[in-house]
């Protein structure tokens, strides 16, 4: 069995200032560095009460009466459990120190997903538990980011896109070939997306994983 303590060694790339909060490269002590929570956008890593969670949406929300607050929805990095925050324009919200290296995935096996350390290459396994949501996305030889808090492997980011396949989707129906109508379409790893109605099956698209949304047709 792979050990995970070949984690401990991380590599940096430059970010962008979104980016940075999500692959920080610094220890978790309990002092992370604050940022307005109308600076929350979804995708980063921030410390509740003392426990790291993912933001999956941030909204302002202005009403008729009163002062505008900021609506926003998370999930615990380390259990999955979701929970939604309401937050005063003036609150500080405390970023959590997530270190990323980039991976090769190589293959699966019963202990779970085999990834490579692009520079060291150092084999590590990752569970179901923490490839969550991106494990039917895995190719052989896709890299990735690997993320872990406290030495910790807590998920992966995937590429911003990737080429699959379309194994199932509806025929066209005449007269709804406008590029702005779509139809239901399962891709080759069996995840569901909407696709314009002009997609086949058996055709190669391109898709954002994290969002489960079509690009465009690979041509």
């Amino acid at each position: 069995m792979l050990l995970l303590g070949s984690m401990a060694r991380i590599l940096r790339r430059g970010p962008s200032r979104a980016q940075a909060r999500r692959l920080s490269s610094r220890p978790t002590t309990g002092d992370e560095p604050e940022m307005q929570a109308n600076e929350l956008r979804r995708g980063m890593n921030v410390m509740i009460d003392g426990r790291p969670f993912r933001v999956l949406e941030s909204e302002i929300r202005s009403p008729g009466k009163g002062r505008a607050f900021i609506q926003v929805k998370l999930r615990s990095i380390l259990d999955g459990t979701q929970r939604e925050i309401k937050f005063s324009t003036a609150d500080q919200v405390d970023e959590a120190a997530i270190e990323s290296r980039e991976m090769d995935y190589l293959y699966s096996d019963a202990d779970g997903a085999i990834f490579m350390d692009t520079e060291s290459y150092e084999q590590t396994s990752l569970s179901d538990e923490v490839l969550g949501e991106a494990k039917p996305w895995l190719a052989e030889g896709m890299k990735c980011w690997v993320e872990t808090l406290d030495g910790r492997p807590i998920g992966i980011t995937l590429p911003k896109s990737i080429e699959i396949t379309v194994r199932e989707a509806e025929a066209t129906v005449k007269g709804q070939t406008a590029a702005k109508s779509s139809k239901p379409a399962v891709l080759e790893n069996g995840v569901a997306i909407q696709v314009p109605s002009f997609v086949e099956s058996g055709q190669r698209i391109r898709v954002d994983p994290a969002e489960k949304r079509y690009i465009e047709r690979v041509k």
